[in-house]
């Protein structure tokens, strides 16, 4: 019972059932109803509020899944603020294959130049993708990223307006972002804010279990099907 404890003070935005595949992976023999009993016992079970959905949203067209690593890349902003108030933005960048957070990069401002700096950085280290799911932010369609995607050979795929839906998977970790890092830490300055979130980006890549994938981290998961790939 403390382990949970801990692992819910430390990951207060787990529900029950991500903290007891954190159990497992230490060697906790415990079965799943006893962690959950536990966690609500302890009152510990998060409750979270399902906005309601439009109807004609059960006809939305589904996005085509990526099938491979570096396939397809989303990225989008957050925006945030210092203990002071001042304003902070956050450029996200997510593999949605394998829901690796390739990149957090914050700053009080982002332009377009910058957006490219971050994209020559990934790509360096894993290659350019083959398409980049973006919004029609005015940093997203500047002369410079439109220059540097056409050089590297990339497709920028943008929403259509007012369907941020079809950025779901940025959507969806700037979610995770926001409740599990931006709404539970104080930033004190533009340093402070920087560490803390690349420590989250860290865990959430490595340790995080991931319901759509099994149940394994980001990490894993491209672990493995690189092997699957190579064989």
């Amino acid at each position: 019972m403390l382990r949970i404890r801990d692992l819910a003070a430390t990951r207060t935005r787990y529900g029950y059932f991500r903290i007891y595949i954190l159990l497992r992976r230490e060697g906790w023999l415990v079965n799943h109803k006893r962690v959950y009993r536990l966690y609500r016992d302890d009152g510990l079970s998060l409750w979270l509020k399902r906005p309601r959905r439009d109807v004609s949203a059960a006809n939305r067209h589904r996005q085509p899944a990526a099938l491979a690593a570096n396939e397809m890349w989303s990225m989008d902003f957050v925006s945030d603020a210092l203990f002071d108030r001042r304003r902070l933005r956050a450029l996200t960048v997510v593999d949605a294959f394998t829901r690796e957070a390739l990149a957090i990069d914050v700053d009080q401002g982002i332009k377009g130049e910058q957006v490219v700096e971050a994209m020559t950085r990934i790509t360096l280290s894993r290659g350019a993708p083959r398409t980049i799911r973006v919004d029609n932010g005015p940093e997203f369609i500047s002369k410079a990223l439109d220059r540097w995607a056409y050089e590297n050979g990339v497709t920028l795929d943008f929403s259509r307006p007012g369907k941020p839906t079809d950025n779901a998977f940025v959507e969806s970790f700037n979610g995770r972002l926001r409740d599990e890092c931006l709404n539970t830490h104080w930033f004190l300055s533009l340093k402070d804010t920087r560490a803390k979130i690349d420590a989250w980006r860290r865990d959430y890549n490595e340790s995080r279990p991931h319901t759509s994938l099994g149940w394994l981290t980001p990490i894993e998961y491209a672990a493995a099907a690189a092997k699957i790939t190579a064989k």
